[in-house]
């Protein structure tokens, strides 16, 4: 992909600039799309993380704005995140709902209170612009945006705790045959809530990290991440029908899809062609991870 890219534009593609404008807005794709396959795999699906990211992101900026320390924000924020997926995870485990209409739903929910409570207005945080807070999180270093270290970090995190712990062993359980799990001894729904209120976690992250890099809180934070973070999970691996996931794939399919957003513009086509080449590739995991099937099994 990347040598079709380089051909179709060699001047833009050889310089570092165009790896670094990625590398500053991919580690908030990779604070969505790590947590969600841990949700996938357990069987479920949650489509309010870009409305919990606003959320989070928003409360983090009132925290902000009202003269407090970032760092204390910063801690709010993520309470926010992870008090919205465990209430999130809570209605569609134990009212027994449907995760794809409910956390929909509640995507609506969450964003309509947003934009209700702000009049659609955002939230200037010029402030952050001096903060140790920003230089710790959102800076260069070695020419790096020192944001892509804390997601490689969280994607480390992820990793070990999807293929060397208790946590990511039940996940996988409960996500290839939950009655099974039950007869074991494994709380199936606790496991399932406990996925909801990471991809809280992670979305809080994502709605700081986001705010951080352009120092303004939008009402509109984390609707454009929608179908590119859907898109990164499957690609890098995590099919549908739940019990099999890959955290590390999930990063590179965020990778990949990043990429492809900025080449495809950097290619010289019009931005409209993105929306259109995300699709495409998500049919394409999708008919090959039904391929694949049996061998997964």
């Amino acid at each position: 992909m990347m040598t079709v890219f380089l051909a179709a534009n060699p001047r833009v593609f050889s310089e570092w600039n165009i790896y670094r404008s990625v590398l500053t807005t991919l580690p908030v794709a990779l604070f969505l799309v790590v947590p969600l396959v841990f949700v996938v795999t357990a069987g479920e699906i949650d489509l309010s993380f870009p409305a919990t990211m606003g959320f989070a992101a928003w409360i983090f900026a009132l925290v902000v704005h009202a003269g407090f320390t970032p760092y204390l924000g910063v801690a709010v924020g993520i309470a926010a995140g992870m008090m919205l997926g465990l209430i999130v995870g809570s209605i569609v485990v134990y009212f027994n709902l449907s995760s794809l209409v409910a956390t929909l739903g509640m995507n609506f929910v969450l964003r309509g209170l947003v934009q209700i409570a702000n009049e659609g207005m955002p939230i200037a945080l010029t402030s952050l612009s001096e903060s140790s807070l920003r230089r710790m999180f959102s800076s260069i270093v070695f020419g790096i945006p020192a944001q892509a270290v804390w997601a490689l970090g969280f994607v480390i995190f992820a990793a070990l705790l999807f293929n060397r712990h208790r946590f990511g062993v039940q996940v996988k359980i409960v996500g290839d045959n939950p009655d099974s799990a039950r007869q074991m001894g494994i709380d199936v729904d606790w496991v399932r809530v406990k996925t909801f209120i990471f991809v809280g976690l992670g979305a809080a992250l994502a709605g700081i990290f986001s705010t951080l890099i352009n120092f303004t809180w939008w009402p509109t934070a984390g609707e454009g991440y929608f179908l590119p973070v859907l898109a990164s999970v499957f690609v890098g691996g995590t099919p549908t029908w739940g019990g099999v996931g890959t955290v590390a794939g999930g990063a590179i399919g965020a990778l990949i899809v990043s990429f492809i957003q900025t080449g495809v513009v950097g290619a010289g086509l019009s931005g409209f062609y993105v929306q259109f080449f995300d699709g495409v590739i998500i049919i394409l995991a999708l008919i090959g991870h039904r391929w694949n099937q049996p061998r997964y099994r």
